[in-house]
């Protein structure tokens, strides 16, 4: 749960499927502390609000119970309708609104119609809201592009020791540069597959319109296992290990590691053509 301050007021929001939600009751206390409710019920009884909530959810949200939405589109705006956000959600399955228990409790919508609620309780306030919520965003994402950054340099130290054990211990004397080349491109690939699944040709194909490598695109828990597998596969190179039990062990702890950087990773394994392609 996060928190920025507009106007003088706290507002809440939390992240969800790299969706943010905005709390609804801290933006209603801006201009009734005490009727914060009244106010959502209020706006969620209005016409034009139910039009706005319908559209972003059949956009949305699979789900919309589109039935129940439009018993609540035709009783809009008569002086006998009423809704609550309780209401909108176990009806029509809504997900663009929330509601949350407890200490840090509330109302809460998608960002898109937290800023629509905003404008109804006040223009000047929405404004101030966007800027604040945009300058938050900005500084998340340099935060995360600097943490990127460094890992990618640590891959970059780490992969000078790893090309220093593949020189000392697996290229022969005297061979040409197009072999030496051809040998570190084949352990990259040892890499790229235990952890990417596939080979940075088969990138590349799957790929043509992106510049670079997967590398490039990678994401920094990746990264992170990216470099302790240059360090192990140093280490196995030293000891003469053949490269599918290499290729096997590594993909092993990159799946390891890859579990507890990220809750969100399926499990990757190696197929036997790929096997076959590397014991050639």
């Amino acid at each position: 749960m996060g928190k920025i301050t507009v106007l003088e007021k706290d507002v809440s929001f939390y992240s969800q499927q790299q969706e943010e939600y905005i709390c609804l009751t801290d933006i209603a206390r801006y201009k009734d502390v005490d009727r914060s409710d009244y106010l959502i019920q209020n706006w969620l009884r209005n016409r034009n609000t139910i039009e706005f909530l319908g559209i972003w959810e059949r956009i949305n949200n699979p789900n919309f119970n589109s039935i129940e939405f439009d018993v609540f589109r035709k009783q809009a705006g008569l002086n006998s309708f009423t809704l609550t956000a309780k209401q909108w959600i176990e009806k029509t399955n809504a997900s663009g609104i929330t509601s949350k228990q407890g200490r840090y409790g509330g109302t809460f919508a998608h960002r898109d119609i937290a800023f629509e609620f905003a404008s109804w309780i006040s223009i000047e306030f929405k404004l101030y809201l966007i800027k604040e919520f945009q300058r938050l965003k900005e500084d998340e994402s340099q935060r995360k592009e600097l943490g990127w950054d460094i890992k990618r340099n640590i891959v970059k130290m780490n992969y000078k020791i790893h090309t220093d054990a593949i020189r000392k211990h697996l290229i022969p004397p005297k061979i040409t540069r197009e072999e030496r080349n051809l040998v570190y491109a084949t352990e990259a690939d040892i890499l790229n597959l235990a952890l990417f699944g596939l080979t940075a040709q088969e990138w590349k194909d799957n790929n043509p319109t992106l510049d670079g490598n997967m590398r490039d695109y990678a994401d920094v828990s990746q990264l992170i296992c990216l470099s302790n597998l240059e360090n192990f596969n140093a280490l196995f190179i030293k000891e003469r290990m053949d490269k599918i039990k290499r290729l096997e062990k590594l993909n092993s702890i990159a799946i390891e590691q890859m579990m507890i950087l990220t809750t969100d990773v399926t499990k990757k394994s190696l197929d036997i053509k790929t096997r076959q392609l590397l014991e050639n």
